[in-house]
């Protein structure tokens, strides 16, 4: 299989998480990601990674390479927090 898309990343992360807004940026290796989602409330930086992470399974050690990501509950994004 080819790089990952942005995309096909984008689809990924949109599986295993319920999302109200997710982009997805990248080349092929490198990725940033913004990901908003109501499982985040509560829950501090770290824990919300691990839950991207575990929505990529496999894939993050086997297809993404890298992943930078923005974390945010609805009401942070709408307030504009990052």
């Amino acid at each position: 299989m080819g790089e990952p898309t942005p995309e096909l990343v984008r689809e990924y992360i949109a599986r295993g998480l319920d999302c109200t807004h997710l982009d997805v940026e990248g080349d092929g290796r490198h990725f940033f990601a913004t990901i908003v989602s109501t499982e985040f409330e509560g829950l501090p930086r770290v824990r919300r990674h691990q839950r991207v992470y575990a929505a990529l399974g496999e894939r993050m050690r086997e297809e993404v390479h890298a992943l930078s990501m923005k974390t945010l509950t609805p009401a942070e994004y709408a307030s504009g927090d990052a």
